[in-house]
This record gives structure tokens, C-alpha cells and sequence, in this order.
């Protein structure tokens, strides 16, 4: 944690260069080449009193567009949900916000026992057997699926859906270079937005899809399973985390491995990090999932323990049996999010993920009155979807910021639609901020 105030004055500094035997700044840092050293005062402006100093930095402060001043429509894998007090005042406990990898179970029980929880509860939302500590972030997440499935068939070509979202298709990549698989691409229906699968070639190991997908539409996960699974290949279904509170878990769909992005469980969209990769597949499959896996059992008093069942990596086992080199399980992430799933219950989450569907929809509804706007792709959406702008999307977030709306995020020009707008709308959002929106769009196009 950062300090607002540094105790130490010029007595304190020189005392603390006696201890080292020297007598000034210059000398701690003789051993670097007088070529690469300042030689002139910091281009700073002079110092101000304490007081003048917080109005100044609170003015630049303010020139900033954050969620307190704004309202986003911004989502494209990081979403603005709404996160309950208690999380944060869990969070900031010392026990958690200090700990380190649980080694020592005998005194690590409660970090312990709230990941086992967070396990659970994300084989509860995705219709899974088992899941482990949580990985780094989504697209992360998307690789180590792809490397099981290499393992567990043997095979080196993995399929992937045009509509994953761009960061895991480029972490799937630099993957596939150095770990010896390679990447085909599936195609998505220009005017549903969803997967093509006509067949799946002999040698596959899986077939990666998304549901939601990077555009926001919805997959029908169950045909491409079925297609999958009689090349014996195996489907690795993405999963935004808060749509599974209405739609049909994928484990319930024929997936073999659930993946997804957790930042909307209880987590802040900060600057777009840090983020947390949930990862759930088949029991059958529980020895080659990355990370660690907590367990519950029953200590020497028959007393319920918690401890480390599966720890799979390179500090625990030969490197060469290792099945992933991730040293951090992002514990802080996952325990909010474990909080965040207790505090909302079935119901809260449903209600959520039923507010999200909703908002997103009358949206959607609205926006296409606006002469010049029109829905490229027909797939059924949940929180998420995309418009077509008379206007480069780019222009049109411009203009928004200055009314204090952060836009949709600008699809690329050289993807499925011209001047594609994806616009999330959360819980969050309520009907005047959306309507705003809409009156805000009329305004800019006009």
C-alpha cells in the first residue's frame, strides 16, 4: 500500500547514509556511468504548499473520464457491473490482501477454504466437474484449454471461431508457435454472427468457441459439441460468467472444458486489469488442468481441512510432466469473485444477469430508430451487441465523450462489419442513461 505522507527529512536521510558509510546521494549511486546520469534539475515547477498541491492535483484529476463522472457503454471483455461494498471491505482484509501460495495448510485455512469455495461455485455456473485456483486472465484461460486438449488426444491442430475474442486468439497464437500446435479458423455467418462448423477434420484436439461471442451473440454450443466429439475431438466453450445465471451451462451443452473471463464477478474494470481466468472441465480431465486444485478432506480430529490437492507445476514436479508454468493463481481476484457469488446468491446473480438482458435489449431497440443505424447480425444477444454507424465509430465515441458517455468499442475495419459499434449495457445502466445515449447518438449523426 502507498503512503500519503514521507517521514523522512534531511536528518533522517544523512543518518541513513552513516549507516552505509556515505556521505551524500551522489555517492549511492556511483556505480552508475557518469554518461548515463542527469546532470540537470528536474523540469519540475517549484513546490507547493500541501494544501495548493491537493486542489492542483484534484483539477487534473478531474480532466480524467472515469465511471464515477461518466456512464460507459464500453465492454469488449472488461464490463462496468456493479460490485457490492462488502466485497472491497473483504478484500481489504490483511489476512488475504498479504497472503501468498497456501504451502503451508495448517495456517492457510481460510485462504484455503475460500478458493474451494470460488471452485464450487464456478462448477455450479458452468455445469462442470471440476476447476481449478483461477488463471490469469480469459485469454490465458483459452491457451491452457487448447494445451489440454493437445495432451489429452495426442493431436496438434486446434480449431478455433472467428468470433473469439481478439486478445485470446493472439495469446492462442504466440501459444501454438512454441508450444507445437497449430490454428485453424472458423468462420462466422455474416448475417447471424455465429460459428461455422461444417466438420471437423481427423487430427483435431478441439474446437474453441465462445457463447456469448466477441460480438455478443449467442452460440448454440450442443451441435458444435456433437460435431466435435465424433472426430473425438474435444469443445472448449467460452463463457461470460454473469449469462450463465439464464443461459444453459455449456457443461450442460456436450463442453468438455469451460473457460471464460471473471473480471465481471466482483471485480473492478480498474484500467482493464488485473483480470481473472476461470478455468472448469471433466473430472476425466482433472489431472491435466493447469494451476492448482483445492480439496476438501477431514483433518486427524475429523475436523473439515482444506488443503492442496493438485499442484501440477514446475516448482512441484519435473518440468517435463508439468502441466503449466503459472506461479500465480490471481488468489485476490478469485476471492472476490467468490465473495461477490456469495453475496448475490442464485437469485441476485439471476436478477442481474435478467436486468443485463433487458437494458441491453430495449437499447438495441432504441438506437434503431435513429435513421442510419441497423443490426448487421441477427444472432439472439445478452448483454452486448452490435450496431452499424452512418458515421466511423470512432467519430461518434468522440463526440459522446464530451457529453460525458463512453461509447461502444469501434470494431476494426477489416472485420465482418462496416463500421460495427459494440455497445455493452450492465445492470448498472438505468433507462434515462440509456435513453441519453440514444438522444446523445441523434444528436452527433445529425
Amino acid at each position: 500500500m502507498t503512503s500519503s505522507y514521507i517521514p523522512n527529512g534531511e536528518r533522517e536521510r544523512m543518518s541513513m547514509l552513516g549507516e552505509m558509510g556515505l556521505g551524500s546521494i551522489d555517492e549511492v549511486f556511483s556505480q552508475v556511468p557518469p554518461s548515463l546520469r542527469l546532470d540537470k534539475p528536474l523540469d519540475l515547477p517549484e513546490a507547493l504548499p500541501e494544501m495548493a498541491l491537493i486542489s492542483h492535483i484534484r483539477g487534473l484529476a478531474d480532466r480524467d473520464c472515469d465511471m464515477d463522472h461518466c456512464v460507459s457503454f464500453l465492454g469488449a471483455g472488461v464490463y462496468d457491473h456493479f460490485i457490492p461494498a462488502a466485497v472491497d471491505h473483504i478484500l481489504s482484509r490483511s489476512e488475504f490482501y498479504t497472503a501468498y501460495t497456501p504451502y503451508q495448510p495448517e495456517i492457510s485455512q481460510g485462504t484455503l477454504q475460500a478458493v474451494f469455495e470460488y471452485q464450487t461455485m464456478i462448477c455450479e455456473l458452468t455445469g462442470m466437474e471440476a476447476a481449478n485456483a483461477s488463471l490469469y486472465d480469459g485469454a490465458t484461460a483459452f491457451a491452457e484449454a487448447a494445451l489440454l486438449a493437445c495432451r489429452a488426444t495426442r493431436r496438434d491442430t486446434v480449431l478455433v471461431s472467428e468470433g473469439l475474442h481478439p486478445h485470446a486468439r493472439q495469446v492462442l497464437s504466440t501459444y501454438g508457435r512454441f508450444c507445437g500446435f497449430s490454428l485453424e479458423t472458423l468462420p462466422l455467418d455474416t448475417e447471424r454472427g455465429t460459428t461455422v462448423l461444417e466438420t471437423v477434420p481427423e487430427g483435431a484436439a478441439a474446437v474453441l468457441v465462445s457463447s456469448p461471442n466477441f460480438y455478443g451473440v449467442i452460440e448454440d454450443i450442443a451441435p458444435l459439441a456433437d460435431k466435435a466429439h465424433e472426430a473425438k475431438a474435444l469443445l472448449v466453450a467460452g463463457a461470460d460468467p454473469i449469462s450463465l445465471a439464464l443461459i444453459k451451462p455449456p457443461g450442460e451443452c456436450g463442453a468438455d472444458i469451460v473457460v471464460g473471463e471473471g473480471q465481471a464477478l466482483g471485480n473492478s474494470p480498474s484500467f482493464g486489469g488485473p483480470l481473472l481466468g476461470f478455468f472448469a472441465a471433466r473430472e476425466k480431465y482433472l489431472r491435466q488442468m493447469p494451476g492448482r486444485v483445492i480439496g476438501q478432506t477431514a483433518d486427524h480430529d475429523g475436523r473439515t481441512a482444506y488443503v492442496m490437492t493438485l499442484q501440477t507445476r514446475e516448482q512441484h514436479i519435473r518440468r517435463e510432466r508439468a502441466t503449466s508454468n503459472i506461479c500465480s493463481n490471481e488468489g485476490l481476484n478469485a476471492l472476490a469473485a467468490a465473495v461477490y457469488m456469495t453475496l448475490m446468491g442464485k437469485e441476485g446473480l439471476t436478477q442481474a444477469a435478467n436486468l443485463c438482458l433487458q437494458k441491453s435489449h430495449y437499447a438495441q431497440r432504441q438506437l434503431l430508430q435513429i435513421s442510419g443505424i441497423s443490426a448487421p447480425l441477427s444472432g439472439p444477444f445478452f448483454k452486448e451487441f452490435v450496431v452499424s454507424l452512418p458515421l466511423p465509430p470512432a467519430t461518434v465515441n468522440e463526440a459522446l465523450l464530451q457529453k460525458g458517455i463512453v461509447g461502444g468499442y469501434a470494431l476494426p475495419e477489416d472485420g465482418p462489419v462496416k463500421n460495427g459499434w459494440l455497445t455493452a449495457v450492465t445492470e448498472k445502466r438505468t433507462k434515462a442513461q440509456i435513453d441519453t445515449l440514444v438522444d446523445a447518438v441523434k444528436e452527433v449523426l445529425a
